[in-house]
């Protein structure tokens, strides 16, 4: 008996889950067809299934973040939308906002088809806009209308709209760049440095070197134990005798070159460039003399003094300016920078003559007289 009354009972709560099911759930997948059906539907019934659809997209929106719309929800979200005043009232799991973007993305998208030209090729002759990228690259400070102008000399005539959509397709820089400044200012600009040796005692002893940018030519060097901003600046007084200067002197952030070294550059005429910090390669060449200086020199002797080191630098120095072929200049010599160059061949024009240089370190070649 007790059996029979679970199983009713069980029946029961079937059916009414099942009639509510049905109630709650549209007949149809599709919504056009869901539409009709629903028109001779009574009005409370409507009212207490939206009731217990908003109840449910209450749990829906606090279960699921951000649920996922296909296009065909876009679409037939943003058409009904125009059907009813209230229709965002009607908006639960997207903001009204969305749908508005929805539609303007829709009208974008239209009008881009409808004015999309019938062929992909362009409507004026693949070498002019070559010759357009072309003057772009080679002029990064023109702007279309200046372009413009210079086609208007070779009677081609285009619109300032037309130009500027080819020139974004080319990599441009807004202004001069680093690189650029110290090739059209070499001959104007030099260099300095520090660099740090180390004696056999691990005294560390300071180099100072000044450096020309065009010719890669040593123009002076010292070392001292103690370097100062007085004596940074009496060593830039005795690089510079008699007037000879740089426009433009390239240094770093090190308090060593303290203010007298810039009172002493203002008086001078020097304009002081200095680098940003930890970037090397602002300063590349004298880094890379530096290194040189270190790689090809200080580190295969022992250094026991100040004086013995001040010795070793200045000849190499007077080595590196007088007989070391520099591929940075095309394998000129910084000393005989503007030395015409002999004809060249693969055979000897006579005896080579073999010169050492600190104490055979290093050796140079060329022809007896």
């Amino acid at each position: 008996m007790f059996t029979a009354i679970v199983n009713v009972c069980k029946n029961a709560i079937n059916r009414v889950k099942a009639q509510l099911k049905k109630i709650t759930k549209p007949a149809t997948a599709t919504l056009a067809v869901g539409t009709i059906t629903d028109l001779p539907r009574k009005k409370s019934d409507l009212i207490v299934e939206n009731a217990m659809l908003r109840q449910q997209l209450i749990v829906l929106k606090r279960s699921v973040k951000r649920p996922k719309f296909t296009t065909g929800d876009r679409l037939r979200l943003s058409f009904l939308a125009r059907l009813t005043d209230f229709w965002h009232l009607a908006l639960h799991i997207v903001q009204p906002e969305t749908v508005l973007r929805w539609h303007r993305d829709l009208f974008r998208w239209y009008w881009r088809r409808k004015s999309k030209a019938k062929s992909n090729k362009p409507r004026i002759p693949q070498e002019t806009i070559d010759l357009i990228r072309q003057m772009a690259r080679e002029n990064p400070l023109w702007k279309a209308k200046k372009i413009q102008g210079e086609l208007l000399k070779l009677g081609i005539k285009l619109h300032k709209h037309t130009i500027r959509k080819y020139m974004k397709q080319v990599r441009r820089r807004s202004s001069q760049n680093w690189k650029t400044f110290l090739k059209n200012h070499a001959s104007e600009i030099w260099a300095c440095d520090f660099t740090v040796v180390h004696s056999i005692f691990f005294k560390p002893l300071y180099v100072l070197v000044f450096m020309k940018h065009e010719t890669r030519e040593v123009v002076h060097t010292a070392v001292t134990n103690h370097p100062s901003d007085e004596w940074t600046a009496q060593q830039l007084r005795e690089a510079t005798p008699w007037g000879r200067r740089p426009r433009f002197l390239i240094l770093d952030n090190d308090k060593k070159f303290g203010d007298q070294f810039s009172t002493m550059a203002r008086s001078s005429g020097i304009k002081e460039l200095r680098t940003p910090f930890q970037a090397p390669r602002a300063n590349a060449i004298q880094e890379r003399f530096m290194g040189s200086l270190k790689r090809e020199c200080c580190d295969h002797f022992f250094i026991f003094r100040q004086q013995q080191l001040d010795h070793i630098v200045k000849e190499y120095a007077t080595y590196h300016n007088q007989e070391r072929a520099h591929q940075g200049i095309d394998q000129r010599i910084p000393g005989r920078f503007n030395e015409q160059r002999p004809q060249t061949s693969h055979r000897l024009k006579g005896k080579v003559v073999v010169t050492a240089h600190l104490n055979g370190l290093h050796h140079s070649y060329a022809y007896a007289h």
